[in-house]
């Protein structure tokens, strides 16, 4: 017995030893998740975000790959707890859709609409962000000579995207909450620019407006209506205003419906890439453009590459001519750096010849290697005021030259134009504002009044224009963002919930705001 004895002691101590160690696990694991519940976000880590499980809406991501045929990737993280003072007045309610309003239910993997570009499904790519942008051969076809575009945070961005990059950050917002009657605001994730998109022309009024009148119809008889009639409800409609302002009693010719000319989307503010300034409830927010950075590492780094870039040209510019000369800006535009081209002092890229030169101007690599290599950016108003590429000209540190007051970034983007800390009446000079009729009656030359600017005027204002590439930028929706810097989606949502907040303390907006001269000073003062 005495022999066995240490045998005995030693599957005691093991026994014990076990016992011991099982403590000491859950002991630990009780305190890490206390510790995770109560510790600051730790910003230096990048998280790729889990799946919302309540999803209903985006097809569920997949695991990224760079393909084609990845569909929208809905990312979201978790939801403050309802007592949460951060989100005092900021939460938001989110409808759930019907699925014969969902725009995206034939996108499914494997679906052959993702191989066809002109489809809505191939811009859900990446959260909506598209296709992303390998590094280029600086010596290729599509680069310029010249490849001024990181390695990382750059894509194929489409224009229209934004509805889909906006419900993904939607998804992900901090303040979401489940009760209506606690939410200030009201998302609507509806997609009407992607329905409008489907037939956009060439088809009769009924069929335009058809589907949009029976989304309002339902969105009107929803719950959530009643209370304020739809005044604190808001949504994105990435078009700009005027193609949902058909006239009412029109013929069949032309594009675009009357959504925006319903009463019911009247009551909501609704944000398109260019407003009516003289409408009260459609706000204008910026395109996306290409770059959608992770980090405030990335934007500094862009900054720092925007204004280093050598810039031979004196300006530039990126468009199409009209046909029959309906924009006869745009012509004089075209003339003029055609004529200055030969002397090494525009740069161009001609979008005029059919799908060729619609390819062409999709592609980011050729445009952001144009504007990175000249001082000023020509912005003449195209088939409404707004062009995205004032907004690529903003990303690439290009100083934007526009042709008539209502196309610029003060009068159409109010909330992401002014810089924090900085007084409204602060006049920033970051842009050169020339009337059309002078520039068409041979009153001013375009290159002569841009060569009047010293170099060092041209870098002060370009430091302001490379200043504002945070608030026009779009961060990746996919992934936890690193550092501190608000975008656009941020201060989006930040002055929607103010606004949100005086529409329900029973302000009667009757502007965008409180300032109701602007849109007549526009009015009399636009060229």
């Amino acid at each position: 017995m005495e022999a066995h004895c240490p045998k005995y002691l030693l599957y005691g101590l093991l026994v014990l030893g076990s016992w011991l160690l099982s403590c000491l696990l859950h002991f630990q694991y009780f305190h890490l998740s206390l510790y995770s519940s109560f510790a600051a976000p730790r910003h230096h880590t990048l998280v790729v975000l889990p799946v919302a499980l309540d999803a209903s809406f985006l097809p569920a991501p997949t695991v990224e790959t760079e393909t084609r045929r990845q569909s929208a990737s809905v990312v979201a993280s978790s939801s403050p707890s309802p007592s949460s003072p951060s989100c005092e007045g900021r939460y938001v309610y989110m409808l759930d859709m019907p699925s014969r309003f969902d725009m995206l239910r034939d996108c499914v993997a494997g679906s052959p609409l993702f191989d066809d570009i002109w489809s809505w499904c191939a811009i859900t790519v990446n959260a909506g962000l598209g296709p992303k942008i390998s590094p280029g051969d600086a010596n290729s076809s599509d680069g310029g000579g010249t490849d001024i575009i990181p390695s990382t945070g750059w894509y194929s961005t489409d224009q229209y995207s934004l509805e889909v990059i906006f419900h993904n950050w939607m998804r992900r917002y901090e303040c979401l909450t489940d009760d209506p009657a606690a939410a200030t605001a009201v998302y609507v994730p509806y997609y009407p620019a992607l329905e409008l998109h489907q037939h956009l022309c060439g088809f009769n009024t009924t069929v335009r407006d058809g589907p949009s009148e029976a989304f309002l119809r339902w969105l009107s008889s929803q719950p959530t209506w009643a209370a304020l009639g739809g005044r604190d409800h808001f949504m994105v409609a990435a078009k700009t205003t005027w193609m949902f302002r058909r006239e009412p009693g029109g013929g069949d010719e032309g594009c675009g419906n009357n959504f925006l000319g319903q009463p019911e989307s009247g009551n909501m503010t609704v944000l398109t890439y260019e407003s009516n300034i003289w409408a009260p409830r459609d706000i204008a927010v910026p395109y996306p453009s290409y770059f959608h950075p992770s980090s405030a590492g990335e934007v500094a780094a862009w900054q720092a590459r925007a204004r280093a870039a050598p810039r031979p040209f004196l300006f530039a510019f990126a468009g199409a001519r009209r046909i029959k000369g309906q924009l006869a800006i745009r012509d004089r535009v075209f003339d003029v750096c055609d004529a200055a081209a030969r002397r090494g002092r525009c740069g161009m890229v001609d979008c005029s010849h059919g799908l060729e030169g619609s390819i062409t101007c999709r592609s980011p690599r050729k445009l952001a290697s144009l504007f990175t290599s000249a001082r000023f950016c020509l912005q003449p108003r195209g088939d409404s005021f707004m062009r995205r590429s004032s907004i690529d000209s903003v990303m690439a540190g290009c100083i934007p030259v526009f042709f008539h007051r209502a196309s610029t970034l003060r009068a159409q983007y109010r909330w992401h134009e002014p810089e924090p800390g900085r007084s409204s009446d602060d006049d920033r000079q970051y842009y050169v504002l020339m009337n059309s009729d002078d520039v068409l009656e041979g009153r001013v030359d375009i290159e002569e009044e841009l060569s009047r600017y010293t170099d060092e005027e041209v870098a002060v204002m370009r430091e302001e224009v490379i200043k504002m590439i945070p608030r026009f930028l779009y961060k990746d929706p996919r992934v936890r963002f690193q550092g501190e810097m608000r975008d656009a989606f941020d201060i989006t949502i930040d002055e929607m919930m103010a606004r949100m907040r005086r529409i329900k303390n029973g302000e009667n907006l009757v502007w965008k705001g409180d300032d109701t001269d602007e849109a007549a000073e526009v009015t009399a003062n636009d060229s």
